[in-house]
């Protein structure tokens, strides 16, 4: 599982953006600690937080006059696409393998072929 005191000393922010990668790729909470894609993970998301603007006049996204207004970009508006892709292809990673179930041995089709089961 990924700390937030891992990808930031802002322990608010590194949550809101551990949050928001969590619904982009729900395997994040399920890699294990001695993997690799754990370490990955630690970077894009380091790499995020360092897009976050800063509180102040930068993070303001738009601004009104007589019916004063102020509103304000999100800190999950700093995931670029190529964050969210590398974030998902790490769950892709982790749930590739094997096909998962099994197959029934008798068919419909076996009937039909006298010969036999193909090798």
């Amino acid at each position: 599982m990924i700390l937030p005191i891992q990808i930031s000393d802002n322990e608010n922010l590194a949550r809101r953006i551990l949050v928001r990668a969590r619904s982009i790729a729900p395997c994040l909470n399920s890699i294990p600690d001695d993997d690799d894609r754990k370490l990955d993970t630690i970077a894009i998301l380091k790499g995020v937080i360092a897009e976050v603007p800063a509180p102040g006049a930068r993070r303001v996204k738009s601004r009104g006059r007589n019916g004063t207004s102020i509103s304000y970009n999100d800190p999950g508006g700093a995931f670029s696409e190529d964050d969210i892709m590398s974030l998902r292809s790490l769950c892709d990673v982790a749930s590739a393998g094997l096909p998962v179930g099994s197959f029934p041995k008798a068919r419909a089709f076996g009937r039909e072929w006298a010969e036999g089961e193909y090798s």
